[in-house]
């Protein structure tokens, strides 16, 4: 996204010169450039994170009830050599604290269900889930405390189809784990659907100030102009109509 707007202010700036507008050539050129300087040297995505994270940095653990929930949400799968499929790298952090979170709650004598929800929105032709289950279970999370939702290929779906598992199992707290970047979007949309969880920031993500360009940043605020446009599409597609109905709060869950 950001490497697009940036082919486009220069691709604009060579049209204004072919043009012999050359003065809005090196106009629209000098914006380009410092544009590339405010992200690639940190001050753009740095201000673009904090205002994400920040409400989710206190890093509070749940208070547990007698019958808790835990969804953590996939970041993806790649393909190790041999074609098997492996948690992406930024879904470790998740994998393990929702792990962490989940013998917390049975270490305090309450009943906990894990919820996966990812299914395969890169055709590897294994479910997120189902991937990270396997991991789970290595971390001791015993095959019955796990449900896998193996359908959804984006944050919304998520949402959308954790609800029936969630009402079917009627917990009396709910917990999101997902990246910290990720939360205030996955709140939005759980919320959508009648589901206000307890979020559990299982990673948060910095920009690097530097007097030279990072490749770091870029990718750093290409992430998080993601989580902006997907919050102001939610917005829009409310105004219009396209959303589904919203959903009343889950029956027992605060």
């Amino acid at each position: 996204m950001v490497l697009a707007v940036l082919g486009a202010g220069l691709a604009l700036a060579w049209l204004l010169a072919w043009r012999r507008r050359r003065r809005l050539a090196w106009g629209m050129a000098g914006v380009t450039a410092v544009l590339f300087l405010l992200v690639a040297c940190g001050p753009l995505p740095c201000w673009l994170l904090r205002n994400l994270q920040r409400p989710y940095a206190a890093g509070a653990e749940p208070a547990w009830t007698n019958r808790n929930a835990i969804v953590l949400l996939g970041a993806g799968t790649e393909l190790r050599r041999g074609g098997a499929p492996e948690p992406a790298l930024l879904a470790y952090g998740r994998i393990v604290k929702a792990a962490e979170l989940y013998h917390d709650c049975k270490s305090a004598g309450r009943q906990c269900l894990l919820l996966v929800s990812g299914g395969d929105s890169q055709r590897h032709r294994v479910a997120e889930a189902t991937v990270y289950a396997r991991v789970l279970r290595n971390l001791g999370i015993p095959p019955q405390d796990l449900e896998l939702e193996s359908h959804s290929r984006n944050t919304w779906q998520n949402a959308q189809f954790s609800r029936p598992l969630l009402q079917a199992w009627a917990p009396q707290r709910v917990v999101l784990v997902t990246s910290g970047v990720h939360l205030r979007r996955s709140l939005l949309y759980f919320a959508h659907f009648g589901i206000h969880p307890v979020p559990v920031a299982a990673d948060h993500l910095s920009a690097t100030l530097s007097r030279w360009p990072l490749a770091w940043n870029l990718a750093l605020c290409d992430l998080a102009l993601h989580e902006y446009v997907g919050i102001a599409r939610y917005y829009e597609y409310n105004a219009m109509g396209w959303n589904a109905p919203p959903l009343p709060p889950l029956p027992g869950a605060p």
